[in-house]
């Protein structure tokens, strides 16, 4: 990767992808300020990747699933700008992010840009909750040396003190759009996280499943809110809620997991 001037920054935004032709187009036009815009398919059936050439990102198929740890990292080989933001498909940048990342940048400093979400759930807004936390997207390339882990990857960076900053703005995710892809997306992550546990050298099991579960849902909806964003908020905290059960009761019966079986639908 090469890097630019400190006086002209340059930003690269970088989107993992499969089958995601219903959402792929409003994700690329919200990152169209971008320099550089990179998609990496894992091998899409459906017009994800035709959508997004002719939207002008750059896309690139590695059908050879490995995990979301070894996807980003193939991006990082295309990205030829001084910063990198990392957008699922399944996201909007809102006009005051797109702003806030400008500026940032334009210091030409390195650093760790930790984003919020608002999330978005069966055709809600669920602007009443608190977040559960931010995601690292925005780093300065020369600095970003790979990601490790099986779900939820984690950036390696050198020097590894480089200092986290929080974006003010948040990220429009629009994670659970019907209760069908919710499900979909449930077995995905029960598998990818019994993975990340079984490896760690935890065991699962009903009770151990019941306690994570519940834990999950109290924290989500009574101490983050969800019961002030109706239906659509309880519905949305039950599925977390059911894929922390989910994971230990797969560790315990499923026998041998590998995540390299589950992927982006």
């Amino acid at each position: 990767m090469s890097t630019q001037s400190a006086d002209n920054p340059t930003l690269c935004i970088g989107i993992l992808t499969m089958n995601e032709a219903h959402r792929i187009e409003a994700c690329l036009e919200s990152a169209a300020f971008a320099d550089q815009v990179v998609v990496i398919d894992s091998g899409s059936s459906d017009a994800t990747c035709d959508i997004a050439a002719r939207k002008g990102a750059e896309v690139h198929i590695y059908k050879e699933w490995q995990g979301f740890a070894t996807q980003r990292n193939r991006l990082l080989a295309h990205v030829r700008m001084r910063y990198v933001f990392f957008l699922d498909a399944d996201e909007i940048i809102t006009s005051e992010l797109r702003q806030e990342i400008l500026m940032l940048i334009a210091q030409g400093q390195a650093l760790r840009g930790s984003v919020q979400w608002n999330q978005v759930a069966f055709g809600r807004a669920l602007t009443a909750m608190k977040s559960t936390g931010g995601v690292e997207r925005l780093f300065r390339t020369d600095t970003l040396v790979r990601f490790e882990g099986v779900v939820h990857e984690g950036a390696v960076l050198e020097p590894s003190t480089i200092p986290v900053v929080r974006l003010k703005n948040r990220l429009l995710h629009y994670s659970r759009e019907t209760i069908y892809e919710s499900l979909l997306k449930l077995a995905q992550y029960v598998q990818l996280g019994a993975a990340k546990r079984a490896e760690s050298g935890k065991k699962g099991g009903v009770l151990r499943g019941f306690a994570s579960g519940a834990a999950i849902f109290i924290r989500l909806y009574f101490f983050r809110r969800g019961f002030l964003c109706g239906a659509e908020g309880f519905v949305f905290c039950f599925f977390i809620a059911l894929e922390c059960f989910f994971r230990y009761a797969a560790l315990k019966y499923d026998g041998a997991i590998n995540h390299k079986t589950a992927r982006r639908r």
